[in-house]
């Protein structure tokens, strides 16, 4: 079942960042759909959060778009190589965003490999190896979640509190005290 408003429009993107561990998002770039299941996710908080990019309300060009309504991908380009993917969350006006970081691949593998020219084992097991393997670039930056393009179903999957794994999140030690928050969520597998 797709993801729906309400599911994204919520104010805990901390909350929204657990949840969407065990949901499968999926993309259909070029005829080729893709799908996996998400594994690893990190919540940003446009307030108070000095690893998000909209930290104290800072408002961009490239930012812009996290203050939309939820249920919208922001796309950029890290390092100038790596496309990553971030749900858009929390109501307009409020810039939150969820950072995907792995997927288990669930259909279109063939595809995922061919775009990333490796093995299963490393397909999705990061955030620009995922985008990469779903064919996610920067040009779909502002997608709406809500129609085929790129979007985010439930499969019924039931991820168990003690199988979910909280930790700080990845890369953000500028954030001083911030980067100490425990808001990445992970599991170390999925059972379909």
């Amino acid at each position: 079942m797709l993801l729906s408003t309400d599911f994204y429009t919520r104010s805990d993107v901390t909350l929204v960042a657990r949840e969407l561990v065990g949901k499968v998002l999926f993309s259909n770039i070029d005829g080729k759909l893709t799908a996996g299941i998400i594994t690893e996710t990190e919540a940003y908080c446009g307030r108070d959060d000095k690893a998000c990019h909209a930290n104290n309300n800072l408002r961009t060009k490239r930012t812009d778009i996290m203050y939309q309504n939820g249920g919208l991908a922001y796309i950029y380009l890290c390092y100038g190589i790596h496309h990553l993917f971030n749900v858009v969350t929390n109501i307009q006006g409020l810039a939150d965003a969820v950072l995907i970081r792995g997927l288990y691949p669930f259909e279109g593998i063939a595809e995922m490999k061919q775009r990333r020219k490796t093995s299963f084992d490393n397909l999705c097991n990061g955030p620009g190896k995922l985008t990469k393997a779903l064919g996610i670039t920067t040009h779909f930056n502002k997608t709406n979640l809500l129609e085929k393009t790129i979007w985010i179903e439930d499969h019924g999957i039931k991820i168990k509190p003690d199988e979910l794994n909280i930790s700080k999140r990845i890369g953000v030690e500028y954030a001083g005290e911030d980067a100490d928050k425990l808001w990445r969520f992970y599991v170390d597998s999925v059972s379909l």
